[in-house]
Parts: structure tokens; sequence; C-alpha cells
């Protein structure tokens, strides 16, 4: 039994070098980066842009073919440094490698489904990543985790001991060095000082369209309103709940038949297909965060 789920690497002609930005607009920019993967030969296959009016904020994210470089990742992070120098001091940037896999650990409590949706996609090839681990503070889901060959680690939370059971998530968790970390319906609230380590790593479902419905029992807070629309919100986690950087919603239409069961059942599908639309778009790099926004390149 293989102690993680893998997916196949990129094909040679596959592998791509993934360069994003995000930095004060100004004219230039578009051609200075342009310029620095011509001069070291790239072949671009994907380019995305988006300037922002109201924060004045520009930014990109670039693909280009690894084999149309001759030059380490390494190599290539020191010459775009002087670029983004001569861009401006504020910018922000990241190059990363889609042949070096990254990792990812899964936080869950009880509920199945979107631990199954993303267990499943992992096993067909389907997920960007290596799915290192499960953490649960309930056993529930253990045999579930480890049919799919994944290590599963039971901590438990109890109501006087959390602040130990926090530390012992975060020990047992960064031990992994996963690229992100995934609430898949974990139905704890992670503390101020685990928000600050993994943020931008840690990325929650929450089962309500957002700002609509935070906290506990949203699908009986929205049937108790009278909602005709439900839908999940897939979003980074910061201190303030259910209030972080938005990656992916989507949205299901009810009736006046429905009954606060029948809403978390038709939920439940779409939690699951927000989550994993959310997850492998961080991992791919297609989301930039500033401030409480995020632009998506889809």
């Amino acid at each position: 039994m293989s102690t993680s789920q893998t997916t196949a690497s990129p094909s040679a002609d596959e592998r791509r070098l993934v360069l994003t930005l995000g930095c004060p607009d100004r004219t230039g920019i578009v051609a200075a980066i342009s310029g620095f993967i011509a001069d070291i030969g790239g072949w671009i296959t994907e380019a995305a842009y988006h300037s922002d009016s109201q924060s004045g904020w520009f930014f990109t994210r670039q693909a280009v073919r690894a084999d149309s470089v001759d030059l380490t990742v390494d190599q290539m992070r020191a010459r775009f440094a002087e670029v983004a120098a001569q861009i401006g001091p504020d910018a922000e940037w990241t190059l990363t490698d889609t042949g070096a896999r990254k990792s990812v650990v899964l936080l869950v409590s009880r509920d199945s489904h979107c631990l199954i949706d993303l267990l499943g996609r992992a096993e067909r090839g389907e997920f960007p990543a290596d799915i290192r681990a499960v953490v649960g503070n309930h056993r529930d889901l253990e045999e579930l985790t480890t049919r799919f060959g994944v290590p599963f680690h039971h901590i438990p939370f109890p109501a006087d001991g959390k602040p130990a059971a926090f530390a012992e998530l975060a020990r047992v968790v960064d031990g992994y060095e996963p690229d992100a970390i995934v609430l898949a319906r974990f139905m704890q609230i992670l503390p101020a000082d685990l928000c600050q380590a993994w943020a931008g790593r840690a990325i929650n479902i929450h089962h309500s369209f957002l700002p609509s419905f935070v906290g506990a029992r949203p699908y009986h807070q929205a049937f108790d309103r009278g909602v005709k629309l439900i839908g999940a919100t897939c979003h980074y986690v910061t201190a303030d709940l259910d209030a972080g950087p938005i990656i992916e919603q989507d949205v299901s239409r009810i009736n006046h038949d429905y009954q606060a069961a029948d809403m978390v059942r038709q939920g439940r599908d779409i939690e699951a297909l927000v989550l994993s639309r959310g997850v492998r778009w961080h991992l791919e790099d297609r989301v930039l965060v500033h401030g409480r926004k995020t632009v998506v390149f889809q």
C-alpha cells in the first residue's frame, strides 16, 4: 500500500514554468515580462492579464514550455528578480515548475462527500498534486481514507484540550510541508496563529454562498430565511471566520417544497464541485490574492 496518493507527473512537452505577478499598474509591465521571456527563448502557452481600476493593481499569469528554456528554475528566478525589481519594489511574483509535484493534506471531520470527491479525482489522475495525508478529529473516515492508500491521522479535539490538539495538528500537517491544507468539511475553527502560519495555503469549503449565512448550520439558516438559491464557497482561511478571500462559488436553485434536509443533500454536490475547482486553481497557480479579493485566471 502506498503512503500517499499520487498522480502521474507531466510529460516533457507538458511541463510548464508558471510565472505570476501582481504590482501597481503602469505602462511597460507587459513589455518587460514578454521581453524577459523572449530573451530566454521561452515558448508561451498561456498568457492572462487583468488590470483592476479600483485598486490600481495589475495581475498576470504566464505559462511557458519548460523544454523551450535552457535555464534551471533557480536561474530563471534569479534572472526574473532583476526584471521584477525594475517593475517596482511592490511587485509580488512567483515562478513555479509543474514538473515539481505539489502536495496536499486534507482535514476532515465526519462528512465524507468532499473527501470522496478529492480522493477519487486523485486516483483517476485528475488532481494536480499528491494527497499526502488525511487528518481527522474523528475516526469515521479512516477506513475510507486508507482504502485509497492514504495515511490517516486521528487527532481528537476534546472541549477542554483544544490548544494541545491544534498544536498536534500543526505538527502533523507541517511534517508533510504541504502546498495546500484543505479543510474538506473540517468542523473546527482554526486558531489565529495557525491561520497566520498557513496563510495562502489553508483552503476551506463553506456550505453557503458567502457572505450570507456564515458560521454553523447555514442550510438551516437558509431554510428559515426562505431563500430560492443555495450555494457553496471555497475561500482561503483567515482569522476572520468565513471571511477569507473567495476563490470559487456556485449555486443551485431550490423551491418551497424543500426541507432543510433536502437543501443539505443538494448542497453536498455543490460543495464537492466548488472545493475541487478552488483547490485545483490554487495548485495550478491561477489564484492571485490582493487584500480581501482574488483574481482567478481560469
